[in-house]
């Protein structure tokens, strides 16, 4: 495991106050609803500050908040904590320099994993400037190890992780900052919607896309892994890019396409 960052933290009541104030966003802005989704946020290097389970993000106060251990065990606060708490845990494992974790379920942006579509296309520059690409992983039950681990390893070179059936999960440096890779995340599902209804989505030149990348992050940075590989022939944009067909599936792991994929499949209509 890394070395920890060491970050200055605001106080906890201030953190509270975010976490429930981009809690009531999430639910303003229809990023999921009822008891859907969970937050959380470091209080320190060893405790962090996250939603209890089955409270609604619309109308969340600070006593629904509850601190736990990186081991998941609650020291303070009513009720337990969320049923996906391990998943948030992995990523604050396995990224030192994450300071927040939000889970949502944006509902354009899940329709594209039940399509079977893929949003980890160069399409956006913004996108590709603050995210590079988004993978989908594969579906696993929620509240489980399975999908703890799953996101915990994917999280070491992405900041938003799209969730089969499931939902999205950002990281950032600050509650606002994860907030607003779950908006851009659901921007682009939108944007790329509207495209496929108005007659089909074009890819950013090769080129480009990672002239783009590079400087996203060189910039604004991104996961240690990621800015790590900002020198690769590829950057940390997905080997599959570099003969980008505008397949719509480039893997993450620097294969080709899986067997059997269709362009057709995501062209048709």
């Amino acid at each position: 495991m890394r070395a920890m960052v060491m970050t200055r933290r605001a106080p906890e009541t201030r953190l509270r106050q975010q976490l429930v104030q981009f809690g009531h966003l999430c639910y303003e802005r229809h990023l999921l609803v009822g008891l859907d989704g969970n937050l959380s946020v470091r209080l320190t290097d060893s405790l962090v500050l996250a939603t209890r389970a089955g409270v609604h993000k619309g109308l969340m106060t600070a006593d629904d908040l509850v601190v736990v251990d990186l081991a998941g065990r609650k020291l303070r606060g009513q009720g337990q904590p969320t049923s996906e708490m391990a998943m948030h845990l992995a990523c604050y494992r396995e990224r030192p320099d994450v300071e927040a974790v939000v889970h949502a379920h944006p509902p354009t942006a899940v329709a594209f994993t039940i399509a079977g579509l893929s949003l980890a296309r160069c399409v956006l520059p913004e996108v590709v400037l603050t995210l590079g690409t988004v993978p989908t992983l594969p579906y696993a039950t929620t509240g489980t190890t399975d999908l703890a681990e799953a996101v915990g390893a994917a999280a070491a070179r992405h900041d938003a992780l799209l969730l089969d059936r499931h939902g999205a999960v950002c990281l950032g440096t600050s509650v606002e900052d994860a907030f607003c890779k779950l908006e851009t995340l659901e921007h682009l599902a939108l944007i790329m919607k509207a495209a496929r209804d108005l007659g089909g989505i074009q890819d950013l030149p090769t080129e480009e896309a990672l002239r783009l990348r590079r400087m996203g992050l060189a910039r604004y940075g991104g996961p240690p892994a990621a800015v790590a590989a900002a020198g690769a022939p590829m950057a940390d944009l997905p080997d599959a890019c570099q003969a980008c067909s505008g397949c719509g599936n480039p893997r993450t792991d620097g294969l080709a396409p899986p067997a059997g994929f269709s362009l057709a499949r995501l062209t048709r209509a």
